[in-house]
């Protein structure tokens, strides 16, 4: 067993925050699942930009998309679902294997939908459709709007990957929607047993930001800390009596997924964020690198449960500091959104 296959273990999933023809057409992903577990897929448009614009794979198609009459989103999307679909097929058998616990594929709808619930919900089931794979996830953000969308789809049954989420108050929104969404469809007679959902938790760009207003002690430890205090609350509200009936109805609790996962400061080990954060029910989502590197020289042992007493102090010390960790989290949302809607508009401008 290699050092990535050593997590599994722990109850921990692998998935590989990249996609592209490449990939697929090489067999390295298929190389990755087999040989490293990894469990599933993220993609962004970040991710596609980057494929789109070096790969000759898309070039053929591209010319072709632009003699039709399709606008650059449709474009975009032409390109990109034949390889979510066969990342989805590749990805199946494991989906099958863990009765749907394993084996998902996200697929991000439009950023600039971010403030709009009526239009996120419009476009995450045109995506879905489209698709038409159990093992999608449809990526949105944790805006106000992306929250109220992700109860909405939850209710439909559309698996959704949740992200953004940078501080507790937008975790517990997050899980507040996902179980009324659950208890909708509870009420509406329809089955719960077949919804997935993730919750994904960003943490280097934490660091990145509160690091230089920190002393020594602390630098590099706040995004560890807010995220073994999130999972100490998932632990009590998805194992706890507020889920025990939908758990007896066979509902799946949402999974908080760890990431922004590739450490940007280089003090720090390359692997930091993946050997802090091991443990039940949760989902690291890597970079190239950052999997290169723990198949190297990662450690896997269950880390997460482990000194919550300490991260909450570091908590403690960085409120009484006076930084108001709530009002740091809106903020990386809102450079993280604007991040994404260059990124986006970049790729619709190559698509166009």
């Amino acid at each position: 067993m290699n050092r990535l296959q050593a997590i599994r273990p722990f109850g921990q999933r692998l998935w590989l925050d990249n996609l592209s023809r490449e990939l697929l057409a090489s067999g390295t992903l298929a190389r990755l699942v087999e040989e490293d577990g990894i469990a599933g897929v993220t993609s962004n448009p970040t991710i596609f930009h980057k494929a789109i614009a070096s790969d000759p794979r898309y070039q053929e198609d591209l010319a072709a998309l632009k003699l039709r009459a399709l606008d650059a989103e449709q474009s975009y999307e032409a390109l990109v679902i034949p390889d979510v679909r066969a990342a989805c097929d590749l990805l199946a058998p494991q989906y099958r294997a863990s009765a749907g616990d394993d084996g998902y594929v996200s697929l991000e709808v439009s950023p600039l939908l971010a403030n709009d619930a009526a239009g996120t919900l419009a476009a995450a089931r045109r995506l879905w459709q489209a698709v038409d794979r159990a093992n999608l996830m449809i990526k949105i953000p944790a805006t106000a709007a992306g929250v109220e969308a992700l109860r909405a789809l939850t209710r439909e049954g559309v698996n959704v990957n949740i992200t953004l989420l940078f501080s507790l108050p937008q975790v517990e929104a997050v899980w507040d929607g996902y179980i009324t969404g659950l208890q909708q469809r509870l009420e509406d007679g329809n089955d719960v047993k077949p919804v997935k959902a993730v919750a994904s938790f960003f943490l280097s760009r934490v660091d990145s930001l509160l690091d230089p207003q920190l002393p020594d002690e602390l630098r590099g430890k706040a995004a560890i800390a807010l995220a073994k205090a999130a999972y100490a609350r998932y632990r009590q509200r998805f194992h706890g009596p507020e889920f025990a009936a939908l758990r007896a109805a066979g509902a799946r609790p949402q999974y908080l997924l760890w990431a922004s996962t590739g450490t940007k400061n280089p003090a720090y080990s390359d692997v930091l964020y993946v050997e802090s954060l091991i443990g039940q029910e949760t989902v690291n989502t890597v970079p190239d690198a950052t999997l290169a590197a723990f198949r190297d020289h990662g450690i896997a042992t269950e880390t997460l449960p482990r000194a919550l007493e300490d991260a909450m102090t570091v908590l403690h010390r960085i409120g009484a500091s006076g930084i108001d960790l709530a009002a740091l989290g809106d903020k990386l949302q809102q450079d993280g959104l604007k991040l994404f809607v260059e990124s986006y508009q970049a790729l619709l401008d190559l698509t166009a």
